[in-house]
């Protein structure tokens, strides 16, 4: 299946006869791509707001490719990249995975080994924004609880029942139960295992039950 038009590849090479090969290598794959011929020309270029990769080359004039794998991380600029280059070595290779690397190629690469890593790459950025965008909605639900029903998400969470926390908070059981359905309303689940999920990729961290 031919990927989505919105999924494009970045390459930075300053080798011009090698971005054309990889541009045409791509595009037969059913790849949008775009190339740059250096890490600067890629910087001012601008963010890219879809789903992607980047292929990006080591040894470069200015800014070499660990150094721009280096500027996109403090940017928070999470597009997975592929090293490809010519002068591979073990220590770079080492640093270049440490940063985050997906994978890291050596010229002449075959196609195949290529396009599995660009693969490869996509599927860690669809994880990547997918995992984002829970996060993003358990955010939300959780800006529309009030002091009270957090307390009682918190308490849920640590795996407490409901006479449970109505003594840790004070409160009588009927009053939980009410906050809890309301807590799983806004939240929009389930089960107490969504909402404990939810919680968790949102930074919620469970309560510490006092009287247990």
């Amino acid at each position: 299946m031919a990927p989505q038009p919105s999924v494009t590849i970045f390459v930075v090479d300053d080798d011009l006869s090698f971005r054309r090969s990889l541009s045409r290598l791509l595009k037969s794959a059913g790849y949008e791509c775009e190339m740059f011929a250096s890490a600067g020309e890629f910087l001012a270029a601008g963010r890219h707001p879809g789903a992607g990769c980047i292929i990006l080359d080591v040894n470069m004039p200015g800014l070499s490719g660990l150094d721009l794998q280096a500027e996109l991380a403090r940017a928070d600029y999470s597009l997975p990249i592929i090293f490809l280059t010519g002068h591979g070595d073990i220590p770079t290779s080492v640093r270049a995975m440490k940063g985050g690397a997906v994978d890291f190629l050596t010229k002449p690469v075959h196609d195949e080994d290529l396009l599995s890593a660009v693969k490869s790459a996509l599927a860690r950025d669809q994880q990547a924004r997918q995992a984002y965008a829970e996060a993003e909605d358990a955010r939300r639900g959780l800006a529309l609880l009030t002091q009270r029903e957090m307390q009682v998400l918190r308490h849920v969470i640590a795996g407490l029942l409901n006479k449970q926390i109505a003594a840790e908070l004070g409160i009588v059981e009927k009053t939980v139960k009410v906050h809890r359905g309301r807590v799983m309303q806004k939240m929009r689940v389930n089960s107490v295992a969504e909402l404990t999920r939810l919680a968790e990729k949102a930074g919620i961290t469970p309560a510490t039950p006092q009287s247990l």
